[in-house]
């Protein structure tokens, strides 16, 4: 008989070897569970702020240190959610203001609502849906674009329109000069055109599809239909639209992203879309930005270690418009990052909107670091 066996009763031994082999499998049963619990909670009428910050593992002191930063990048509004509760926000959340280039990401869960049934299909060219445009019409080759294309800002369809940046215009190719499909150009005429082929197969204005089956089954506090407008002018027939939301509302949007489309127990954008929209299959680069990581289904993704400067990890996703309006999902860390500056334009018009577009407030370089601080709070044990 062994040392041990001599100091415990008859049996004890073998029930000390099973605990031993099952505590460490109780524990990632622990875990597991407090995953799943987090993925069961959702706002209702208003968001649920965690207890306190310590308790769900962040540093007061350092988050206290984040606003500081946010305050000096103009940061006016700011939302930290995490397993479903805001462990942060400050500034303006319940302020709508134009979300810029949000929009792209925005419009692309209503295409995976109509596609998946059946209302649009994203494999059709330009030309077989009727798709041209004036007073420079698009050629034979141009019309081969698929939906597909232009969701992914490969449509080979370099066409001028209203509302470009200065660096859309820098970086815009020759009309003619890559095929459909095989080149990736940021194009404010792929997004406008993709917002005319979802009036035009569906029937239904952007807003009020938003309104029936995005804001309205999420709970969005402030979205109305009428939050959407547009703008163009006489370069193409094929306006703009833009999205004025609070950041309450964006977060809630990135929420649903971060749960695979899915919202208290029902599927509101289908998983599949959301998987395809969230993960990348090659590096792009742009001219003077060199690489800039993944780009799929009007979502920017995570690719090959590359999101934003100081602050990357495996996974991450995010809508992006200009002056620092960002929604960040972060699904290793269970985490969501709204921020927004008041850069609302005081006209509806294209040129006052390509001004305030080009201002240049919270740049991503920024934003990287804001977003590093944020993940330097946490106390990781």
């Amino acid at each position: 008989m062994g040392p041990r066996s001599a100091f415990l009763p008859k049996g004890w031994s073998v029930v000390i070897l099973l605990f031993l082999a099952i505590a460490p499998l109780a524990s990632l049963c622990g875990q597991s569970a407090s995953s799943s619990r987090s993925q069961e909670i959702f706002p209702g009428k208003s968001w649920a702020h965690a207890s306190a910050q310590a308790e769900a593992g962040w540093s007061k002191d350092k988050l206290a240190a984040v606003r500081t930063y946010a305050d000096s990048i103009h940061c006016s509004a700011a939302m930290i959610v995490q397993g479903g509760e805001v462990v942060d926000a400050w500034g303006d959340i319940d302020k709508k203001i134009d979300a810029y280039s949000v929009r792209k990401s925005l419009i692309s869960s209503l295409y995976g609502i109509y596609s998946a049934e059946g209302a649009i299909d994203i494999n059709q060219t330009l030309e077989q849906i009727g798709i041209d445009d004036t007073p420079d019409p698009l050629t034979k080759a141009e019309k081969q674009a698929r939906v597909v294309d232009l969701l992914r800002a490969r449509s080979g369809v370099y066409h001028p329109v209203d509302f470009e940046t200065e660096i859309m215009k820098k970086n815009q190719p020759a009309r003619g000069s890559h095929p459909p499909g095989t080149y990736f150009y940021y194009n404010n005429w792929d997004y406008n055109v993709v917002g005319t082929i979802f009036e035009k197969k569906t029937g239904k204005k952007i807003g009020d599809a938003f309104y029936e089956r995005i804001a309205q089954p999420l709970g969005m506090e402030d979205f109305r239909p009428g939050d959407v407008f547009y703008f163009g002018g006489p370069i193409s027939i094929h306006p703009a639209y833009h999205f004025e939301i609070t950041a309450r509302d964006m977060a809630r949007f990135g929420l649903l992203y971060l749960r695979h489309g899915r919202w208290n127990g029902k599927q509101i954008v289908p998983e599949a879309w959301v998987e395809k929209s969230t993960h990348a299959s090659e590096m792009l680069t742009v001219n003077g930005l060199g690489e800039v990581g993944g780009y799929e289904y009007l979502w920017w993704v995570e690719y090959g270690g590359v999101h934003f400067p100081e602050a990357t990890l495996p996974g991450m996703f995010s809508a992006r418009g200009a002056n620092g309006h960002y929604i960040l999902v972060i699904p290793t860390l269970d985490l969501v990052i709204v921020t927004r500056t008041d850069t609302d334009p005081p006209a509806r018009d294209a040129k006052t909107i390509t001004e305030w577009a080009d201002k240049g407030v919270l740049t991503k370089a920024q934003f990287g670091h804001l977003v590093k601080l944020i993940l330097d709070a946490r106390n990781v044990h």
